[in-house]
């Protein structure tokens, strides 16, 4: 039946039984009405619901679960209050062995669906813990009456769902909540509200080093400077732990958290980290992976499939602040990083500096423009390593590491879907994936790592 028929079967606002038969790369379950794709935010593989229809659109519906009828074997009870609205935890609802069952199948079919290619996908790497995992957070928030609520965003919008104590986030950090919002009554502070551009602050932004416990507090704020600010550095270097505090000035329009000044107002300009035997500094703007445990996981699986045998040229073309590249870099002959970001080459040098590696050599570039400098320079790779942004490599990078003739590439990924597209292009070059092994790097949320190996 026609879909524009459909759209008169189907109204917003009415309810219907749906049976729910996956789920998608962002977290919602999908079933089916009358040929019509239903999108359920908080429904689980099995469960047969009553759904409330709140968008009709001429290929998909969108519902929210009004009543569940019969529960799916992998539901379970969520253990946070608002799960349910949050946009962060969309598998709180379900075992932990369903979830990387999905984890797992969405890579798998993401290499035959998209690069048709039959590629070995070996089990998942699980976490041993899902919850309080994340080193950092990036919290929006709301004062009203002069109290702060914390919170995230809830599912695919700008209203903040109030918790001030997330379960996906250190527990460390709940102290630091309670010392901001002590901050914010005694200087009468007031929120960022988007609409109007006015209001000081937007986000407080938190990170924990796990290996040392150290960890940095920042307050994200509209303005220049902080009233209060000797009382707000009292209570939060009270805090255990609490090495740096620091404001991050972010006066734009946009969305975006963090803006491009930070001023350390006390402690220390940084903090230090530990992976798989190397130290870290991690500095605001830093990436650094935030989940620890998992990142040494997803580490070892890339130093597996290196290979190194201390006689190669190693070349990180995505190296952000060196992390991997550094752990690799003992069993190197040399190394080279390559980063797009000033601020990371720089937090590249010092993390080699300070694990007193020499033989890297790290530059700013675009990873395209830095593979081309390296070639121009008769720099031959023996292994390359990619970590690329969700959007994944560009054809035009490919073709420069094809021509480097590496024996070996390692390809870290945080989209399966854009893996198995470059991994088609890879393979007509005359780059065979061997094999790629998922990582649970994100647990009870949609996301999920990879990293392949790609042989000439």
């Amino acid at each position: 039946m026609p879909s524009r028929i459909l759209n008169y079967m189907i109204k917003k606002n009415d309810d219907i039984i749906l049976k729910i038969e996956d789920m998608t790369s962002e977290g919602s379950a999908v079933g089916h009405y009358d040929g019509m794709a239903v999108f359920v935010f908080g429904a689980v593989t099995g469960d047969e619901i009553l759904a409330h229809i709140i968008k009709v659109s001429k290929k998909y519906c969108i519902a929210t679960v009004k009543e569940i009828i019969k529960k799916s074997e992998y539901r379970i009870e969520s253990d946070c209050p608002v799960s349910s609205s949050c946009g962060g935890c969309s598998f709180r609802n379900m075992t932990y062995e369903a979830e990387l069952d999905f984890k797992s199948n969405r890579v798998k079919n993401a290499v035959l669906r998209i690069a048709h290619l039959d590629v070995p996908v070996r089990d998942i790497i699980g976490a041993d813990r899902t919850e309080h995992y994340r080193n950092k957070a990036q919290y929006p928030v709301v004062i009203e009456n002069g109290e702060l609520a914390c919170g995230f965003y809830a599912y695919k919008s700008h209203r903040i769902v109030k918790n001030n104590s997330c379960a996906l986030q250190c527990r460390d950090f709940d102290a630091c909540i309670d010392a901001f919002s002590d901050w914010v009554k005694k200087a009468k502070i007031t929120s960022y509200d988007e609409k109007s551009g006015k209001g000081l602050l937007r986000h407080i932004y938190l990170r924990k080093a796990f290996e040392t416990g150290e960890i940095m507090a920042c307050a994200v704020i509209n303005g220049d400077s902080v009233p209060e600010k000797d009382y707000l550095i009292g209570r939060l270097s009270a805090v255990s732990g609490v090495k740096s505090i620091c404001i991050n000035i972010n006066k734009s329009s946009g969305n975006v958290v963090l803006g491009d000044t930070t001023e350390t107002i006390w402690g220390s300009d940084t903090i230090c980290d530990a992976l798989l035997g190397k130290k870290f500094e991690i500095s605001p703007n830093s990436f650094y992976q935030v989940n620890h445990d998992q990142c040494e996981k997803l580490y070892k699986k890339a130093r597996e499939y290196a290979s190194l045998t201390g006689c190669e040229t190693l070349v990180d073309l995505y190296c952000g602040a060196g992390t991997i590249g550094i752990t690799m870099a003992d069993g190197a002959k040399q190394l080279f990083g390559i980063e797009i970001v000033p601020q990371a080459i720089e937090n590249a040098k010092r993390n080699a500096e300070i694990n007193s590696i020499t033989n890297a050599e790290f530059f700013c570039g675009d990873a395209a423009d830095g593979a081309k400098e390296l070639e121009r320079r008769g720099i031959s790779a023996d292994v390359i390593i990619l970590d690329p942004p969700r959007k994944g490599c560009s054809e035009e990078l490919i073709a420069t590491v094809c021509r480097m003739s590496p024996k070996r590439i390692v390809y870290v990924s945080c989209d399966s879907a854009t893996l198995a597209r470059d991994l088609a292009i890879f393979n007509e070059s005359g780059y065979s994936a061997l094999e790629i092994t998922p990582v649970d790097m994100f647990p009870r949320t949609p996301h999920v790592e990879c990293v392949a190996l790609i042989v000439k």
